[in-house]
């Protein structure tokens, strides 16, 4: 399937997910407003704005360049003045780069990727990878993990999303705002 095909087949006026190419590009360019910001990016900055995190000129290190969050979060942060650092597969010394980070931000869909070693004391850390990992003892079979040692993190950062229940009912709620939004644009309400 073409994605870019089926994501330009979708009305600007009702991406609500915020992954039509007119919303990411309008993203990205300074002085334009997409119409929609892809939701989990947007529970990302939430998370941090209503926690009091001053953005402005911190050092924020996104693992993960995916275009659901990675690249719009990456975007987003550039809006409020963050210096960001972008960590890949292909990124040498990772660890050392997020070390350096105030805030980081792990969206590579890796368990346990980020360890204690990786986190300078005092970070933020906003953990957006989850991955079904199997476990004969769960209700459901299996149980879930982000990319950051969960446990590791706690004994060095300030603050940290757990997973299960952090980012993802953060995201839904961003879902449901770009919805009513949709909503108000349709019907031309304020």
């Amino acid at each position: 399937m073409d994605e870019e095909r089926v994501l330009s087949a979708i009305s600007l006026e009702k991406d609500v997910d915020g992954f039509h190419p007119l919303n990411v590009g309008n993203l990205a360019i300074r002085g334009r407003e997409p119409l929609f910001v892809p939701c989990a990016a947007k529970a990302c900055i939430e998370l941090l704005l209503r926690s009091g995190v001053e953005l402005l000129g911190k050092h924020v290190a996104v693992i993960g360049r995916s275009r659901v969050v990675g690249l719009p979060t990456s975007l987003l942060l550039q809006r409020h003045h963050a210096t960001v650092s972008i960590i890949h597969a292909h990124s040498e010394n990772p660890e050392s780069i997020t070390r350096e980070a105030d805030v980081v931000i792990s969206a590579a869909g890796v368990p346990n990727l980020v360890r204690r070693n990786w986190l300078k004391r005092g970070s933020i850390v906003i953990d957006v990878g989850t991955t079904p990992i199997e476990d004969p003892e769960s209700e459901h079979g299996y149980h879930l993990v982000g990319d950051v040692c969960y446990e590791e993190a706690l004994q060095v950062v300030s603050a940290i999303t757990p997973v299960p229940g952090g980012v993802g009912p953060v995201t839904i709620s961003m879902l449901l705002s770009n919805t009513l939004d949709a909503a108000k644009r349709a019907c031309r309400f304020s």
